[in-house]
């Protein structure tokens, strides 16, 4: 074999080479966050958060949606950064937190507090 065309093959093998590790970067995709929606107020009018309890993962969004019987708020004791306390007055309004950390978070709807108005999100 002369010099030449073992040189051709050595290219051929490296651009090979380069073309398979190449295509793994492009096909895989990026981690991408979730949003969990919560109706605030059930279906039939309860005074709930519907989901009670939802589980995500860091990085994830929850969006409240104003459902039944609002105006709703959504309050996290010693998370401000989190709560959304004026009150959502509108049909389908709607409230969103990004959580950046793992944990468990209670909040609760201020005006409907003393009802059971809770809920719960388990951050993975």
């Amino acid at each position: 074999m002369n010099i030449s065309s073992f040189a051709k093959k050595l290219g051929l093998a490296i651009a090979s080479l380069l073309f398979v590790v190449g295509s793994l970067f492009i096909t895989a995709s990026p981690a991408s966050a979730d949003t969990v929606t919560v109706k605030m107020g059930s279906d039939g009018g309860q005074l709930v958060f519907d989901p009670k309890v939802v589980t995500i993962k860091v990085g994830d969004t929850v969006k409240w949606v104003n459902n039944k019987a609002f105006p709703h708020n959504v309050v996290f004791d010693g998370h401000e950064e989190l709560s959304h306390k004026k009150l959502a007055q509108k049909p389908k309004a709607e409230l969103e937190s990004t959580f950046n950390e793992a944990g468990e978070f209670s909040y609760y709807c201020s005006p409907h507090r003393g009802a059971g108005m809770a809920g719960k999100v388990v951050v993975q």
